[in-house]
């Protein structure tokens, strides 16, 4: 009986330190990119298929974590997304499995989170950086606008996606 009246109130307080227990990510400033947790089919501008990305959160709301899949399956990648408390700002930190990665830096403005790379130097000597912006459309979709800017005047698309919740195209 001392042993089940043990177990019973180790088990309570263990119950009620792990209710008890702080989110340090569970502020305003960590949900500022929940916007774009889902499963979500993407699609190109002329409504082709681009692929499916999953993101959801993970170490105890610490970082949105992505899961990229391109429409033929070749191309997979994942980005690790959380708030920097030192640097006051979003990071993303993206490796796929071509072996390319991304550092990503910004915040969100508006509807929008807007990410850049530092600068660095292509192959001919130009500066350039890449910038990513989501945007949280008023019907729920996610629309993603990668742009690749040199000299600040010249922008390449890298990419356009149009992101729809799975469940709403009922796949």
């Amino acid at each position: 009986m001392k042993r089940l009246f043990l177990s019973i109130a180790i088990l309570c307080f263990i119950t009620v330190h792990a209710q008890t227990k702080p989110c340090n990510c569970c502020t305003e400033k960590h949900a500022e990119f929940d916007f774009w947790v889902g499963e979500w089919t993407v699609t190109n501008p002329d409504g082709s298929p681009a692929g499916t990305n999953s993101i959801v959160k993970i170490q105890d709301n610490c970082i949105l974590q992505e899961n990229w899949t391109s429409a033929k399956g070749n191309f997979t990648g994942t980005s690790h997304n959380f708030y920097n408390y030192k640097t006051k700002q979003w990071e993303q930190i993206w490796v796929d499995n071509q072996g390319q990665s991304l550092h990503l830096k910004g915040n969100r403005t508006g509807n929008q989170m807007i990410l850049q790379t530092d600068e660095e130097t292509n192959k001919d000597g130009k500066l350039f950086y890449h910038r990513v912006t989501w945007t949280l459309n008023e019907d729920g979709s996610v629309r993603q606008y990668w742009e690749t800017i040199s000299n600040t005047t010249e922008v390449t698309v890298a990419f356009d996606g149009l992101y729809q919740k799975k469940y709403l195209n009922k796949q």
